[in-house]
């Protein structure tokens, strides 16, 4: 084989490394933040491209063959090598400030959050390049070449990456003055068993989420599981046929707040909102982070909805 007919790719000897230094391949998508499918094709196509098998595979071990403890050595002195590259590029383009963020949310989010900042974002840094993917699936940054998300709830193993906190709001139960006019509004949790509810199904677990809730003397609080009338797996769906007067729905409260203002929506039993929300800014663990990224973070960071009206 010439020397013109190899290629890797840096993130592929990142994949053999931490697979080598982890002892698994799933160990290694957990510390690089990528799915253990991911590591294994990286792996495959790192070996196609240098013609020799570096790792011994079994259900129970892997270890490195001859030609894997040979390569193990330059393959950390390349990484090296191009992160001290990567750094002194970014240095050389004034820290990478200008070009293209990849930006992950949920749709609802990107709708009533997002949309409305991006006039003021395009003022103030033109440099900036914003390529969004708003869905209600979790994407694996990594594997999708997403350099942010946004996301609430669980950040349960996602290990190798970093997240910054940026606002928190409560779950809030709500209904269209429409709904209102012809169903008496509940005095109790209890009393939603007697009326058309909508509800959220997660589109990673397919399970219908339930309503956080407390009690006004237990603040802890617990969940409530709504017989639903209708479900969806988008929340802006879910609010939109609530806005319809298709029924009672609970939403983030930034999903709610502009309806809240405006008359079109009123919020129910607000004494037994459940614990507040996190919503955080997450990126992978690199050891640089790109001038436009950190910028948007420090825009965004600035500008974190203020909800201290409704609550």
């Amino acid at each position: 084989m010439s020397a013109i007919d190899f290629e890797v790719s840096v993130p592929q000897l990142r994949c053999f490394i931490a697979v080598v230094d982890a002892g698994s391949v799933a160990e290694a998508g957990r510390r690089l933040g990528m799915s253990s499918a991911s590591v294994s094709k990286a792996l495959t196509r790192l070996e196609e491209g240098a013609g020799v098998r570096l790792l011994h595979r079994s259900t129970h071990a892997l270890s490195l063959t001859e030609a894997g403890e040979a390569l193990l050595e330059p393959a950390r002195e390349a990484v090296r090598a191009a992160e001290a590259f990567e750094e002194a590029a970014g240095h050389a383009r004034g820290s990478g400030d200008a070009g293209v963020v990849r930006l992950t949310a949920a749709v609802g989010f990107v709708r009533h959050v997002l949309v409305p900042m991006l006039g003021e974002l395009a003022r103030l840094h033109p440099e900036i390049q914003l390529d969004v993917r708003a869905t209600n699936e979790v994407l694996d940054l990594a594997d999708n070449g997403i350099d942010l998300a946004i996301r609430s709830g669980s950040l349960v193993g996602l290990p190798g990456h970093i997240h910054q906190t940026w606002f928190t709001c409560p779950w809030v139960i709500c209904a269209a003055p429409s709904y209102l006019a012809r169903r008496p509004a509940p005095r109790t949790i209890a009393e939603l068993d007697e009326h058309d509810l909508i509800r959220f199904r997660n589109p990673q677990s397919g399970q219908i989420q339930p309503w956080p809730h407390r009690t006004v003397a237990d603040t802890t609080g617990g969940t409530y599981e709504p017989r639903a009338r209708f479900a969806f797996d988008d929340g802006d769906t879910v609010w939109g046929t609530m806005l319809a007067g298709g029924g009672i729905a609970c939403v983030p409260l930034y999903l709610a707040a502009a309806s809240l203002r405006n008359g079109a929506a009123v919020e129910l039993l607000a004494d037994f909102r459940g614990a507040a929300a996190t919503v955080v800014m997450l990126r992978r663990d690199r050891r640089l982070t790109p001038g436009r990224l950190a910028t948007l973070m420090a825009f965004l960071s600035a500008r974190a909805p203020d909800f201290s009206d409704l609550l």
